[in-house]
């Protein structure tokens, strides 16, 4: 260490001795040529001892630095989404677009087969309004079971019908009767998300009512409506595709 301040201290010395225009003229004297040690982790003081080569010389061997692994990827398994409604606003094409989930349902209101020993044959629909289920009759006894919405007590009805007409996302013209008992309702609405028609409509016989989708999925298994069967929309989806016009509906 005592190698090192030396001449350290020499240059202070030398510096506090000289006169103002030989420190001047200093300025322009041509410094030394700066050396560097190799070992950079070595203290600053001691990297600038006169043995140690120019930096412009050859440098040490530059280490090897390990390789880094290849990366690999993993497969991510895609979200699974809720039920989904068709899109209204695209040219008529089955646009898959998630739909949040229906709040309060229950279980027993959700589409499911079960046995079917009734006297109606595959193709009919039948409808309990006691106990809130759309029952579509299949072969081998069985029967495609959903959940409805039926009407309000002073709007219950039974009867046969047969669809008459089917339409994708109707529009909504309320009946005279019904804009008697609510004025404030639009007199017409075209067909989307917010039509209380929904998704799909059947049109039963010549008669004011429905089986038709429903934007409050939370009323199905309820009695809340003036008279029509409601569904849930994707419920509603599936029952459109599956009859066709002059299906044989039955309600009791």
């Amino acid at each position: 260490m005592t190698r090192v301040l030396l001449p350290l201290l020499a240059g202070v010395v030398a510096l506090a001795t000289s006169t103002p225009d030989a420190l001047a003229q200093s300025r322009y004297t041509p410094r030394p040529p700066i050396v560097l040690s190799p070992n950079l982790t070595e203290p600053w003081v001691v990297q600038l001892r006169p043995s140690y080569r120019d930096v412009a010389g050859p440098m040490p061997a530059a280490v090897a630095m390990p390789e880094r692994p290849a990366m690999v990827p993993v497969a991510v398994a895609p979200a699974r989404l809720g039920p989904v409604a068709l899109n209204p606003d695209s040219d008529g094409s089955r646009e898959r677009t998630a739909q949040v989930p229906a709040r309060g349902i229950k279980s027993e209101f959700l589409p499911t087969v079960v046995d079917y020993r009734g006297p109606y044959r595959a193709g009919t629909v039948v409808i309990d309004t006691n106990t809130r289920h759309l029952y579509l009759v299949e072969e081998g006894g069985k029967a495609r079971r959903y959940g409805v919405g039926v009407g309000r007590p002073g709007f219950e009805w039974a009867g046969e019908h047969r669809i008459t007409r089917k339409a994708e996302w109707p529009a909504w013209r309320p009946p005279a009767e019904m804009l008697a008992r609510q004025p404030q309702l639009p007199r017409f609405m075209e067909g989307g998300p917010r039509n209380p028609l929904g998704a799909r409509a059947m049109y039963l016989g010549s008669s004011l009512y429905r089986i038709h989708g429903s934007n409050e999925p939370w009323t199905i298994g309820q009695a809340v409506s003036s008279g029509c069967i409601r569904m849930r929309n994707e419920d509603v989806v599936d029952l459109y595709e599956r009859v066709k016009v002059g299906t044989r509906v039955i309600v009791m």
